[in-house]
């Protein structure tokens, strides 16, 4: 809701037939540093290392991940224009959670037809709209 401005997050986590909401709220973020911590918090959610597919709608996430995170590091956290890496505390704690566990990144076209993608906006904006967090705790056996 601005950017920056009020933010949301949420995610959905399934592990079997169990599936989780999780969803937050900050008053004065950027969308990006809210996608960072769905998947921070997701991570964070799983009490023991599992095998996890991380779905989002964000490339800046997806290719911050898998690919970009690289470069930032061999570089001291600059980007290849030698300025500071934007968000690197949620990266670097992004890199932490997900070193914890076996994850493979996908991305989905936002406000498509992916229903668990859908779902997670629509709770990503109540939280900022509502101005609430909430956090349910998972497991994965």
């Amino acid at each position: 809701m601005g950017n920056p401005g009020p933010g949301g997050w949420a995610a959905i986590l399934r592990c079997g037939n169990r599936e989780y909401e999780l969803y937050g709220y900050a008053p004065n973020t950027t969308n990006n540093r809210m996608e960072l911590t769905a998947a921070i918090e997701s991570l964070r959610a799983l009490k023991e290392p599992c095998e996890v597919e991380i779905v989002t709608d964000s490339e800046y996430l997806k290719n911050g991940i898998t690919q970009w995170i690289h470069n930032w590091k061999r570089n001291g956290w600059k980007t290849s224009a030698k300025k500071p890496v934007m968000n690197s505390d949620l990266w670097r704690e992004l890199e932490q959670e997900a070193a914890r566990h076996k994850a493979t990144w996908s991305w989905t076209r936002g406000h498509a037809s992916h229903e668990d993608n859908n779902r997670a906006d629509e709770l990503a904006n109540t939280a900022a709209r509502e101005q609430r967090a909430s956090k349910s705790t998972a497991v994965c056996e």
